[in-house]
């Protein structure tokens, strides 16, 4: 846990200040973060990277003292068989609400929460919020709007996944839609299960044994989130692989609903963003959908929780905190045989 301790580790190893989140249980209390940090319960070590996922030199240490850090970096974390590591993505509260669910979940029955490294990126945050912006013209200027290259996206990402291998975790995630367009180039060669969200969700889908709306249709899910998400096409991959068909929002509730919503979003107009996202689900609910896929956490929290439309939809991130859960317990029964 973030403690004491943790402070006075943070503060030896004379690196810049900034911002720490702090883990406790069952909450979680964050700042604005300025830099890049890693986050490890129940030990007291802080380590900073860079966008690259590397340590930084100490100004005040040698090459070699700096070299030395950098390769012993990896056991300065627990080495626990469910060690999860996390790589952030567009928005750090989200990130920070995941791992409020994966904690409180994974302790509920009065056990120790799950051990896990944190990794978040601010460089990372920008790079994923602008590949976001690019795909809705209306709010991307026009540097934006052009063709743009995720290489150093991708990159990125895979710098994290390289780092979190070398800290000791043994599952990695990633609760973040948009950072899934790339899953399958960052997560090639990985040494440990590297989680997929729309695995997951349409997995658990599967085995709820829903039955269609209408006799003798298919299962429809429907997908409601931003364009650059549905451009992607893995939710809809991922779900048409269970066999169920998908439904997509059409061109004109696109237009008219889910963009307007957005830029009222992003105006903080949230009483015209929360009508205009219900009209969305509601087009989604009469076309026969069993479920709606909700893959936005902006849209997500936009809706009361008391909301009826709310309970006709699945967040994505609480499968993915799930399917965590359940790969950490299947370790730990195959350490006790």
């Amino acid at each position: 846990m973030f403690d004491g301790s943790m402070a006075m580790s943070f503060h030896s190893l004379k690196y810049p200040s900034h911002m720490m989140g702090n883990v406790h249980k069952h909450r979680i209390l964050h700042r604005t973060m300025k830099n890049p940090i890693l986050a490890v319960p129940p030990s007291s070590t802080l380590l900073q990277t860079d966008e690259s996922g590397n340590l930084p030199e100490s100004k005040n240490s040698s090459g070699s003292d700096a070299a030395s850090t950098n390769s012993d970096s990896a056991s300065l974390f627990i080495n626990q068989a469910t060690t999860v590591g996390i790589i952030g993505g567009v928005s750090v509260d989200s990130t920070l609400n995941f791992l409020k669910k994966l904690v409180q979940w994974s302790s509920k029955d009065g056990g120790d929460s799950l051990p896990f490294v944190l990794c978040s990126d601010p460089v990372l945050n920008k790079q994923l919020l602008s590949h976001e912006r690019s795909h809705f013209p209306l709010l991307s200027t026009k540097r934006e709007s052009s063709r743009m290259d995720h290489t150093p996206i991708v990159g990125n990402l895979q710098s994290k996944r390289a780092f979190l291998e070398r800290s000791g975790v043994q599952c990695i995630v990633m609760p973040c839609h948009i950072s899934h367009s790339w899953h399958d180039e960052i997560s090639r060669g990985s040494s440990v299960p590297f989680l997929h969200m729309g695995e997951c969700v349409a997995r658990e889908l599967k085995n709820a044994k829903l039955k269609p709306l209408e006799a003798g249709s298919p299962l429809r899910i429907g997908v409601l989130a931003t364009n650059a998400t549905l451009t992607a096409g893995f939710y809809q991959e991922k779900l048409q692989r269970e066999g169920f068909e998908v439904v997509l929002p059409d061109k004109a509730t696109m237009e008219h609903t889910v963009i307007p919503a957005i830029e009222a979003f992003n105006r903080k107009d949230m009483e015209g963003a929360r009508n205009l996202l219900r009209i969305a689900l509601q087009v989604l609910l009469v076309r026969a959908v069993n479920t709606v896929i909700l893959a936005s956490d902006d849209m997500h929290d936009l809706l009361p929780r008391d909301d009826p439309l709310l309970k006709k939809c699945v967040d994505p991130m609480d499968a993915l905190a799930r399917s965590t859960i359940h790969w950490a317990q299947s370790v730990e029964k195959g350490l006790d045989c």
